[in-house]
């Protein structure tokens, strides 16, 4: 049987990263998408390679309609046709109250965070349907259910659409043979806490867990790929949370 052909949006680093590797090892080809860090992305394809799969690097915003074409397309011309993808591309924006966020910061936010899952979803299911077949995993947040206040009320916003896209996606999907989840991680150890400003959230977030830690993006990694698998093929419109407890 040919080997699954899965795109990872937001691949290069954190938890796409952690994706990108647990996929290869579980014998998918990976189609890595990332928005700016090539050096990163580079370096995750060398371990999917050295992990026995196959991977190409897409530099690509997800929130843009043309790169999100040219990232499929371009899977498809040098690995074959997608049979899955993750959706994981996001940002959290600022740190703080959304009184005192920017709009510019917002409107970042939910271009990529909500329009770039849709753009990507969308593509996939004009894909998938074709072939009768597919997996999407959306990656999701704990956020979404807890409502982030004096963090990220704008990114937790969000995600709780994602999770809509999950339910509706899978019901409109479900009868063309495509099943549609998503993965909501609680507080993970990346180095996305310090992009924004605070590097301790994670041990700090983490310990008011029940588990009294902070995840880690291998976790993460491995709920996704079970929800591609065979494994859970009767799995869909389903939200996993991986949180802690929270």
């Amino acid at each position: 049987m040919a080997r699954p052909v899965t795109v990872v949006t937001g691949g290069s680093r954190g938890i796409g990263a952690a994706t990108c590797v647990r996929l290869a090892v579980d014998g998918h080809d990976v189609v890595l998408g990332y928005v700016r860090d090539g050096e990163a992305a580079e370096r995750t394809a060398s371990a999917v390679r050295a992990a026995g799969a196959q991977c190409v690097t897409v530099r690509a915003d997800t929130s843009v309609e043309a790169d999100v074409d040219r990232l499929f397309a371009t899977a498809a011309d040098t690995l074959g046709p997608v049979t899955g993808l993750v959706n994981n591309a996001g940002v959290t924006g600022s740190q703080g109250r959304l009184a005192d966020t920017d709009t510019a910061v917002l409107r970042r936010v939910v271009e990529v965070n909500l329009l770039g899952a849709l753009l990507c979803a969308r593509r996939a299911a004009q894909v998938m349907s074709a072939r009768g077949s597919g997996v999407i995993v959306n990656v999701s947040s704990a956020a979404a259910t807890l409502g982030s206040p004096g963090e990220y009320v704008h990114y937790a916003a969000t995600k709780a659409a994602v999770d809509t896209l999950t339910v509706g996606l899978a019901k409109e999907l479900g009868p063309e043979g495509i099943r549609v989840n998503g993965v909501a991680p609680g507080v993970i150890d990346t180095e996305i806490h310090a992009t924004t400003g605070d590097p301790g959230r994670a041990d700090r977030v983490g310990a008011t867990t029940p588990l009294g830690r902070a995840g880690q993006a291998e976790e993460i990694a491995a709920a996704i790929s079970w929800l591609m698998s065979p494994e859970a093929s009767y799995t869909t419109g389903g939200v996993l949370r991986v949180a802690g407890g929270r």
